[in-house]
């Protein structure tokens, strides 16, 4: 098929041709509000070419909550298309492609960066360094992160998104029964920015066990950075048995060979080993650095330390090691035997040990402490009953011979949802809240946030508990349609009624942002919350150079003990820093992969070959480069900590 066809929309409808005008619209008019305020220059600056962790942290930031907003239209459409029974709102093919963006985007390109986004911006600052270990690196990352993003979200105006699911199983993947260039886009959407994942994992690890504050053994790093160390360990395993994987798809797809057909040799179960091996722990990649992020704000509104430091600990580190041992729990019912479904599903079930541990630290915690019901302890106890429900309920996935009621049902999906958006979402929404003062300045207005926190709460529950009533009565999973005497229309009613309410809580975000750019004082200082580690040390805004004088660490919390124990935490003087200069070269190499993407996914050979030089030749410019950084003089940061330290 020549590629110009490939272009055209394989199912053109009303709602894909206004997304096309949307589109274009706003590229129009971000292009001309930039050119009419005169911002191209402070946009290069200041943003496309910074390598300044907490910058690219934002820009994480901002990245996940528009992908939170592009996933949750594909949700609403899912919802909206099953409330009645044999409704026309979607056919399949358009049902298809929605559910698995819906999933791909969630979980890829909302998820992991809003993850990222807390990683990079507050990792650096809890173990009192002034930058990740490869800050050009960093940026490189974020830019192959977003250009994946864009590559995938570009799809359904261009060519038509994949359509298999966003498990994208072969055979269903392959050319004979997706026929489009959907799942191209795929392959390299997820290749792209998993590439960059990657680096951030090697990044991350060497930061914090190299870049640490003296004094801050690994026992004394807050939890927040435990779980982000133990999360990117799991990246760097995980994430090239992706990569190979997604390799061997598009060899598949693009060349004719035959890993994971049903003929000649191919064995499809092979995407499902390759695909959970890296999916499992993927989901702990998601989870674990929420529940360092919930560690921190109990600890902090609770006012007392966290319970059970080295339990906690070791519990996350036992997790990190289960997660490569229950994959196959994914296709019990796919014939692979009774031994070893019985193996799979004793370590599934182990997993949920280390987790418990958890539950019960931070309810330990909350006991006899002090409690201050903030925003971001609100999400924090809504959290702990919502996300035992999603537990309790792995723990009956995975016992494979129930297993063969529950699996491919709606159940399943319940299940799912039950565990991510307390586990992941609301971790988000609290970390938004907890660290938004620190990244700009002021706080977000607390009666919106708390009202916000009880729609998303509650809403939560009445979209995805029928699921597990309708999943049990038997209604498959992936099915656009069903009959009205099946009896699930009730069940989806209410889920329709509680996406709907999800959908409210998520616009209110906006409205508070928006609301607290208006009317928030900017008069607060560097520690709003009475918190207890590194990162509340720093003025606001935080300099370039994060701590004039690296701080001195001799306990867990050591941000606590200097305000109440009287532990000098900035020993030393001012002496010169080094820092690195910004680069133009990330940004660039991540605008030609993104062309180098496009090309491969519509098999335009010239462009993919001038696009591949291009990669090369930006390596090989970056490698004969010789850069070394700039200095911060002393009067320099003597002046800058003046005025923002005296200004608060």
């Amino acid at each position: 098929m020549n590629f110009f066809e490939r272009f055209a929309i394989p199912h053109p409808s009303p709602a894909i041709y206004a997304s096309m005008v949307a589109i274009g619209l706003t590229v129009i008019a971000i292009i001309a509000g930039l050119t009419y305020f005169k911002k191209w220059g402070y946009l290069w600056r200041e943003w496309l070419t910074t390598v300044d962790h907490k910058r690219i942290g934002i820009m994480y930031l901002v990245s996940a909550l528009l992908m939170l907003f592009r996933g949750g239209a594909d949700a609403i459409m899912i919802r909206a298309q099953l409330a009645v029974p044999e409704n026309k709102l979607l056919d399949a093919q358009h049902y298809n492609e929605v559910f698995t963006t819906h999933g791909t985007v969630m979980i890829i390109f909302m998820a992991m960066p809003f993850i990222m986004a807390f990683m990079n911006f507050v990792v650096p600052l809890q173990i009192g360094a002034r930058d990740v270990a490869f800050p050009r690196l960093n940026a490189l990352s974020f830019w192959l992160f977003f250009m994946g993003a864009m590559l995938l979200n570009i799809s359904f105006v261009i060519g038509g998104s994949p359509d298999s699911g966003w498990t994208n199983y072969f055979p269903l993947a392959n050319n004979d029964y997706s026929q489009s260039v959907g799942t191209n886009y795929y392959l390299f959407a997820l290749q792209i920015s998993g590439m960059g994942t990657l680096m951030t994992g090697i990044n991350m690890i060497t930061t914090i066990l190299k870049m640490r504050a003296p004094g801050m053994t690994l026992m004394k790093m807050p939890m927040f950075t435990w779980s982000a160390l133990v999360a990117n360990v799991i990246i760097v395993f995980a994430f090239p048995v992706l990569t190979i994987a997604l390799v061997m798809g598009t060899m598949d797809r693009l060349f004719g060979t035959n890993f994971f057909s049903t003929v000649n040799g191919g064995m499809d179960m092979l995407w499902a080993n390759f695909f959970w091996v890296w999916g499992h722990p993927e989901v702990y990649i998601l989870v674990l650095p929420p529940f360092g992020i919930y560690s921190e704000i109990i600890a902090t509104f609770s006012r007392r330390n966290l319970y059970g430091y080295k339990s906690m600990v070791g519990s996350m580190v036992i997790i990190s090691f289960l997660s490569f041992l229950v994959w196959t729990h994914h296709f019990f019912t796919m014939g692979q035997g009774a031994l070893t479904n019985s193996i799979f599903s004793i370590t599934t079930m182990a997993i949920a040990v280390p987790t418990g541990v958890k539950i019960f630290n931070w309810l330990f915690t909350l006991w006899q402490g002090k409690i201050v019901f903030t925003t971001p302890m609100l999400y924090s106890l809504l959290f702990i009953p919502t996300f035992t429900i999603g537990g309790v309920t792995g723990v009956m996935l995975g016992m494979s011979a129930a297993d063969y009621q529950y699996h491919n049902t709606m159940f399943l999906v319940a299940h799912f949802h039950m565990v991510i958006i307390p586990g992941v979402v609301f971790a988000m929404l609290a970390g938004l809240h907890y660290y938004w003062p620190k990244m700009f300045g002021f706080m977000l207005n607390e009666k919106i946030g708390k009202l916000t926190a009880w729609i998303i709460a509650i809403s939560t529950l009445v979209a995805f508990m029928p699921m597990f009533f309708s999943g049990l009565d038997g209604q498959a999973r992936r099915m656009y349609t069903y009959s009205e005497s099946t009896g699930f229309g009730i069940w989806n009613m209410i889920s329709f009624v509680g996406a709907i309410g999800l959908a409210i809580g998520f616009v209110l975000i906006v409205y508070n942002v928006y609301y607290s750019i208006r009317y928030a004082s900017r008069d607060i200082n560097s520690d709003p919350w009475d918190a207890r580690s590194l990162e509340w040390a720093t003025p606001n805004p935080v300099p370039s150079y994060n701590f004039a004088i690296l701080p001195h660490v001799n306990s867990t919390e050591a941000f606590w003990d200097a305000k109440y124990n009287n532990h000098d935490l900035f020993p030393g003087k001012n002496e010169e820093i080094h820092m690195p200069n910004n680069s133009g070269v990330p940004f660039i190499l991540g605008c030609i992969f993104f062309v180098w993407g496009f090309s491969f996914i519509f098999g335009m050979w010239i462009p993919t070959i001038i696009s591949t030089i291009g990669i090369f030749v930006c390596m090989a410019l970056r490698s004969l480069e010789k850069d070394h950084g700039h200095h911060v003089s002393v009067e320099e940061i003597i002046e800058t900590e003046a005025k923002l330290r005296g200004a608060k």
